[in-house]
């Protein structure tokens, strides 16, 4: 216990003693965190992915949740992204439903922390996507109605879990239902996962487009179409 008690702590100290402050300023412009933007007042440390996920690999059998809980309330984005690594380590070991369930309530607890487009999709299908698979799916149907971008894109992401899978009803019916959200971030997520549906499936997905191709944002489309040959791309996008 006394050891556990100190973990967060012991994980914020190394990725604190990793920060580079020049990487911390190029991360801060590139995710974003200007005024006005999408992750205005965003704090970075200048600490890489593998780094994180290479300490998130050597404490998440140890620490507990109300630790983990505290480093997805840190005002550091790499901290932050330690927490949900932890998190989604744990929900892929554990196979007890009632301890799983547990580390869904932690990361919903914590969502309003889940701010940035790489602590999404990090997250939303390995934890979410990943625990409600097989149960009531309608939060994600929550979240793609709500006001916060965060959860409107955790609500398409959490689809990928699914895609991979061979599963794309409820990717389809998300986009159905963000196909006239205004953001930027919503339009790419939605031109991946249907690019990702086509990667398994290319008849699913041009019947997709047959139908909403017109509809769809020019971002979202592009994306969509990236693997198309010319003149089905070019087909595709001047339909209107």
């Amino acid at each position: 216990m006394e050891q556990n008690i100190k973990l967060s702590n012991v994980i914020v100290e190394k990725l604190r003693s990793m920060s580079n402050m020049q990487k911390a300023r190029e991360m801060a412009r590139y995710f974003k965190t200007g005024y006005g933007e999408y992750a205005e007042n965003d704090v970075f440390l200048g600490v890489g992915t593998p780094e994180i996920r290479s300490i998130s690999k050597q404490y998440f059998k140890e620490i507990n949740l109300s630790q983990t809980a505290l480093l997805l309330q840190s005002k550091y984005h790499e901290i932050r992204r330690a927490g949900i690594e932890i998190l989604v380590q744990k929900m892929e070991k554990e196979i007890d439903g009632h301890k799983r369930q547990k580390i869904l309530f932690c990361y919903l607890n914590n969502i309003h922390k889940i701010n940035n487009w790489d602590l999404v999709d990090a997250s939303a299908p390995n934890l979410l996507g990943a625990f409600v698979e097989d149960k009531d799916k309608s939060v994600l149907y929550d979240f793609a109605v709500s006001n916060s971008l965060w959860k409107q894109r955790i609500a398409i992401i959490a689809t990928f879990y699914y895609i991979r899978k061979g599963n794309f009803e409820d990717t389809l019916a998300i986009i159905e239902i963000l196909m006239d959200n205004k953001h930027d971030l919503i339009h790419k997520a939605i031109g991946w996962m249907l690019r990702e549906i086509g990667k398994r499936d290319i008849e699913t997905e041009l019947k997709f487009l047959d139908k909403y191709a017109a509809k769809l944002p020019r971002t979202a489309l592009r994306y969509a179409l990236e693997k198309f040959d010319d003149n089905l791309r070019e087909y595709y996008m001047t339909l209107t």
